[in-house]
């Protein structure tokens, strides 16, 4: 048995902009590598601004689409490349979205409990209607709803916060052990996220199952999570218990998030439109933060930065964590020769 139940291995997203000719290549996720240990579930935060690449890692994680470079690995099993019939239910079985928009999640056109069914059948595998509708029951108690309330009613017949808990019992239909919820409470009314937050908590503790939580909103990344880890153009530029991570920020862009937690409750645009300096950090072979870190040398802007051991499970991806008094001394050769 593995040691890890999810392990990204060394994954990457390339994209490309502009045309053919004169285009270029942009990095969405940049060599990224995580681990979760196996029979610890726990609820994962990853944080970051519009553009810095978590919604592409759950994303492949949870294999919408597929990563250029690396691997990604559930139970020691890869689940990148081709997989056949069998595999891929097994994979839909262990591991389940939950989108952003719940009413972009289902038609207005079918009853709610439409997909609920399906998802029983489909992928539980359950076996004539009884053991469908028991299946569609326990999965609506899980989140606190009532079949009679949900089946046969349409999405528009339910509150945002109704519907997301509706999508989160369609997926919690096949007793998954992943749920990778990608900004499962931003279009929710304000008053009604702690309801869907709380939820997750309730779902790790009483049916084991790890949860990958996407945010912009630090707030409840802190207030949910066991794990926090924290994107940068593509970078994990930090990685650790959220307590650790939220009250000793080692990452200066840690910082910067904290620092702005005033304004917290502001969305920030999923929509990507970046000016040059933006874009040009996708590309930046060195530190992609250099160009608005506080900390700053020269080095930051020639050599990659290395993972630095913080203590307590904490790491982070900074030059101002190691004794670099004298190395802009040194030759950039032997630098990085210490550094890998």
């Amino acid at each position: 048995m593995s040691e890890h139940f999810l392990e990204v291995r060394d994954v990457s997203k390339i994209y490309r902009i502009g045309g053919l000719i004169g285009g270029s290549k942009i990095a969405a996720v940049d060599h990224v590598s995580l681990a979760l240990e196996a029979g610890k579930p726990q609820i994962l935060s990853i944080v970051g601004e519009s553009g810095s690449g978590k919604t592409t890692l759950a994303r492949m994680i949870a294999r919408l689409i597929q990563p250029t470079e690396g691997e990604i690995f559930i139970d020691g099993k890869s689940t990148s490349g081709a997989l056949n019939h069998a595999q891929m239910k097994e994979f839909r079985r262990k591991v389940q979205p939950i989108f952003q928009n719940p009413f972009e999640s289902f038609s207005s056109r079918k009853t709610v409990d439409t997909y609920l069914f399906e998802t029983a059948r489909n992928i539980a595998g359950a076996k004539g209607k009884a053991q469908a509708h028991q299946a569609v029951e326990q999965a609506l108690a899980s989140v606190g709803l009532a079949a009679d309330r949900v089946i046969g009613r349409y999405p528009n017949q339910f509150s945002g916060g109704e519907l997301q808990r509706v999508s989160v019992a369609r997926a919690m239909i096949p007793r998954p052990e992943l749920l990778v919820a990608d900004e499962p409470v931003s279009m929710i009314d304000a008053s009604l996220r702690m309801n869907v937050v709380n939820l997750f908590k309730d779902l790790r503790d009483q049916y084991d199952v790890t949860i990958l939580y996407i945010t912009h909103d630090l707030s409840t990344a802190y207030y949910v999570s066991d794990l926090i880890a924290i994107m940068y153009r593509g970078k994990i530029v930090e990685y650790g218990p959220s307590s650790r991570v939220l009250k000793q920020p080692a990452h200066p862009y840690t910082e910067l998030l904290l620092d702005s937690v005033a304004k917290i409750g502001e969305k920030w645009s999923e929509v990507i439109s970046l000016p040059d300096m933006e874009t040009k950090e996708y590309g930046y072979s060195a530190c992609k933060f250099a160009g608005r870190c506080p900390y700053v040398r020269d080095i930051c802007r020639q050599v990659k930065p290395p993972l630095v051991d913080v203590g307590g499970g904490q790491e982070a991806l900074c030059f101002k964590l190691v004794d670099y008094q004298n190395v802009e001394q040194q030759s950039i050769e032997k630098v990085q020769e210490h550094v890998i």
